[in-house]
């Protein structure tokens, strides 16, 4: 290995552990309560180290959140093997659930805090959101192909899309933030909340209702 590949090597490694550090104290501390310098502390590296690497606490944030995109789609590695298109839309919904309450540190950072669109904002001058349309783009294929199969109902796939991603998101956010465990038993709460990805599933099968 040269010094330019051993230097990349220790960048990358650097790095991180930067992210690695920063993600602890943010699910012991609350991402509030985190600061450059107890990220540097926890690394025993100056702050200045921290700051060749990252602009600001956002930009951690912003990779860590790209990061959690990476492991929801561990998640869903079988989804393409399923030839059926309504059953992989509820596949698809049950792992989402799945990843959000397994990992509520990262499926905050995707999808609840606004400090990584904030750094997206300064970093992609077009201010896309490429995982997230990347995760909502698989959503809609499935539904189209759904709907080119006649069971569900035709209709505007992005709307239909973002419905069925609000339903189980809003469902995921509420017990993440401890809000469905003082309504529903605890033991109870994944079933309710497949129970309700299962209704609103059904209610748009059409297949057995037309030839």
């Amino acid at each position: 290995m040269g010094i330019t590949e051993r230097k990349e090597k220790q960048k990358q490694e650097i790095k991180k552990m930067i992210l690695d550090a920063s993600m602890k104290l943010f699910m012991e501390q609350g991402f509030e309560n985190v600061s450059i310098r107890k990220i540097a502390d926890l690394i025993e590296y100056s702050p200045t180290t921290v700051y060749l690497y990252f602009k600001d606490k956002n930009e951690i944030l912003f990779n860590l959140h790209e990061m959690g995109f990476h492991k929801m789609a561990e998640y869903n590695t079988d989804l393409w093997t399923i030839k059926n298109p309504l059953v992989r839309l509820a596949k698809m919904g049950e792992y989402y659930i799945r990843f959000g309450l397994e990992n509520p540190a990262y499926y905050e950072l995707m999808f609840i805090l606004k400090a990584p669109m904030e750094a997206l904002e300064v970093l992609d001058a077009t201010c896309e959101w490429k995982s997230g349309d990347q995760a909502l783009g698989k959503l809609k294929e499935t539904i189209q192909e759904c709907m080119d199969k006649k069971l569900v109902e035709k209709g505007d796939v992005e709307a239909v899309a973002m419905s069925i991603w609000s339903m189980v998101h809003g469902m995921v956010a509420l017990a993440i933030r401890d809000r469905f465990d003082k309504l529903v038993p605890r033991d109870q709460m994944v079933a309710m909340m497949q129970r309700g990805l299962t209704w609103l599933l059904n209610s748009l099968d059409i297949s057995d209702k037309k030839t």
